[in-house]
Parts: C-alpha cells; sequence; structure tokens
C-alpha cells in the first residue's frame, strides 16, 4: 500500500476583503447577499495575504512541519523533497535547500523546485509517490506553496492569494490515504504566462476557462474515472483546482459530482486562489475531515496546461495521526488581521506600479 503518510497546511493570519479591492478601483458588487459580501464575479468574500516577512519557502515550512509531525518520522529520513511554487522567491537559487535545512532533512536527500502555473504542487506530488513506489526510498515530501500575483485592478487582483500543503509519501501501515490510482494530461494551451523580469503574470481572459481550465479538468478526471472503474457516486469527496467560485463548480456539474462532494475541500471563498497550494490545500481539509474508506477524487489545473489526476482512500490510519497537527479550518477561522487596500499594496510591494 503506498500514499500519504502526513500532510499540513498553512494559512496566512492577513486577509483582504475582496470588497475592499473593489472599492479602490470604484467597482460595484454583482451580488451581495445574506452577509456573504462582494462577489465581483469570483464568488470570494476575503483572500489570504502574505505577511511582510512571508513567502514561498516560509509557507513550505510552516506546512512541511505539520506533514512531519503527522508522519512521526525522523526527517533525515526522507529521501527526496520537492517544491512546487510558481512565486520561487529566487530566480537562481533553489528553494527546497532551504525548506531541508529548516526541517533538518539531508544531506542525503533528493531536492529540486518544480515549475507549472498552478500545478506545480501535484506536480511534486506525482514524483514524490512515483520514487516511493519504485522502492527508491522510504519517504518523500512535496509541496505546494505560493505567493501569488496580480496586478492593481486586473482581475487576478481579486483572487490571488497565499497558502500552501504538504504530503508525505511512504507505504506500509503507516499510509493514512491511498493513492490508488493516478493520470495526467498535457498540452501547450498558453492561457496564462509572465516573462522573464516582469513582476504580474498575463492572461488570455475568457480562454482561460475555455478550452483552458475546463477541458484538462474534465478530460483528466474523465480518463482517470475510466482508469478506475468508478463513477461519480462512488467518491465521498472532490477536489478541483479552485481559480474561482465558479470553475470548480461547473466541472463538478459536468462529471456528475454534487456541490456535496466539493464541500469539504471548497476553499476559495475564503482563502482566494493560492495556485500552487489550491488543490493540495483543498485536498488537506478533505483529510481532516474523512473517515476511514471516504474515496477522494484529486484533480489539479496548471496553465500552459496539465492536470494531474489522483484517486485516494482514507484509511484507519488518518484519524490517529490527524491531531497531531492543527486543521486547516481551525488556521482559516482563527486570529484574522484584515488589511486595507494602503496595507495590502505595501504588503504585496504595489506602490512602484500604482503610484
Amino acid at each position: 500500500m503506498f500514499g500519504i503518510v502526513g500532510y499540513g497546511a498553512y494559512v496566512p493570519r492577513y486577509r483582504i476583503r475582496i470588497s475592499e479591492i473593489a472599492a479602490q478601483w470604484g467597482r460595484e458588487s454583482e451580488g451581495e447577499t445574506q452577509g456573504r459580501g462582494l462577489t465581483n464575479g469570483t464568488g470570494l468574500v476575503e483572500k489570504t495575504v502574505p505577511g511582510m516577512d512571508e513567502d514561498a519557502i516560509t509557507i513550505a515550512v510552516e506546512a512541511a512541519r505539520q506533514a512531519l509531525a503527522r508522519a512521526g518520522i525522523d526527517p533525515r529520513r526522507v529521501g527526496a523533497l520537492y517544491v512546487g511554487s510558481e512565486s520561487h522567491p529566487y530566480a537562481v537559487k533553489p528553494s527546497g535547500t532551504v525548506v531541508a535545512e529548516a526541517l533538518g532533512i539531508g544531506p542525503n536527500v533528493h531536492v529540486a523546485d518544480f515549475e507549472f502555473a498552478c500545478k506545480a504542487g501535484t506536480e511534486a506530488m506525482f514524483c514524490a509517490l512515483s520514487h516511493v513506489k519504485a522502492g527508491e526510498m522510504e519517504f518523500a515530501l512535496a509541496i505546494g506553496a505560493d505567493t501569488s500575483q496580480g496586478a492593481p485592478a486586473d482581475p487576478l487582483e481579486y483572487t490571488a492569494s497565499a497558502g500552501g500543503a504538504a504530503f508525505v509519501f511512504g507505504r506500509g501501515e503507516r499510509v493514512m490515504c491511498e493513492v490508488l490510482h493516478t493520470h495526467t494530461v498535457t498540452s501547450d494551451t498558453p492561457d496564462f504566462w509572465r516573462r522573464e523580469g516582469r513582476k504580474y503574470p498575463s492572461h488570455a481572459g475568457r480562454y482561460t476557462g475555455n478550452p483552458a481550465y475546463f477541458k484538462h479538468v474534465v478530460g483528466c478526471a474523465e480518463a482517470i474515472l475510466e482508469k478506475s472503474g468508478a463513477a461519480a457516486p462512488d467518491f465521498d469527496h472532490v477536489v478541483f483546482h479552485m481559480p474561482n467560485e465558479k470553475f470548480p463548480i461547473v466541472a463538478a456539474k459536468r462529471l456528475g459530482f454534487s456541490t456535496a462532494q466539493l464541500e469539504a475541500g471548497f476553499l476559495v471563498r475564503e482563502i482566494g486562489n493560492t495556485y500552487s497550494g489550491s488543490s493540495p490545500m483543498g485536498l488537506a481539509a478533505v483529510l481532516d475531515r474523512a473517515k476511514a474508506g471516504d474515496r477522494i477524487l484529486l484533480v489539479s489545473y496548471g496553465s500552459g496546461s496539465g492536470s494531474d489526476g489522483f484517486v485516494l482512500r482514507a484509511t484507519d490510519a488518518l484519524e490517529g495521526a490527524r491531531g497531531r497537527a492543527p486543521s486547516l479550518r481551525s488556521q482559516l477561522e482563527g486570529h484574522r488581521i484584515h488589511l486595507s487596500y494602503a496595507e495590502y499594496a505595501k504588503f504585496r510591494g504595489k506602490y512602484d506600479v500604482c503610484g
């Protein structure tokens, strides 16, 4: 049996309400009902903001510490550490070496940084799992973490946020969530990009939905369902990449999943799009609630474009390990500091662009 033996997630305490961003640019609410606040077409109420001393590395370290605590293993037993992000702090210098040193992993460890837009986290998971299945190492650690960027007044500014999740992969009795099947699809579909030296990414507007997001997410999901011999009703939980509220709900409906199956891992309204951390954080939230025997479908999406799919099943080991680290929901609902737009712009270094 191969799969996840430890997991963790980290959510910054700083937030900005979407209404605050909309007010800055003089935009009206598209729907303010029952206290949910400004939607601005994204379905978000607020989003996370990294502190001034936080980046993809610090987020990766915090999430990985939780994963190692739940795994209950000596960090030196980890044979590979992979960090997936599209906001690595250095253009030339790996994030993974800093993370490994902070966690006490190494020196006999294979380290690499991954980039594939918003699926860099599941890309890292795919490779870490493969090493363990091949018998190359006892444990491998995969992390998806981002402090994503959105230019002032750009639609991405309403969603681009910060957070991350980490997973230790292993085998045997320690496995708390078995990976039953994997699948991946990839094509050259350029819906989102950032050139070297540019501070903010560019995007192709509605093209990011059709054919980019839906073609890959739905196609990958259909392929892995066929591979596993399962159908939508066979799953207790489903997690899709969450760039906004609408896309994962539409994808679920096309595939025959209900909103109830999405519920446990549906975080986007409260945290925004954490890019490489998005679907991995959704999986972490599901593992905080799943029961032994629950089946989970995870499908990521990364612009450029591609999707990774995982069919997983929770085991009896999950409940005993869960309490070794704080749940994602407890972090999300804990102490929060809401920023004004001016504070947010300072935190994100936007003044050179705004003024």
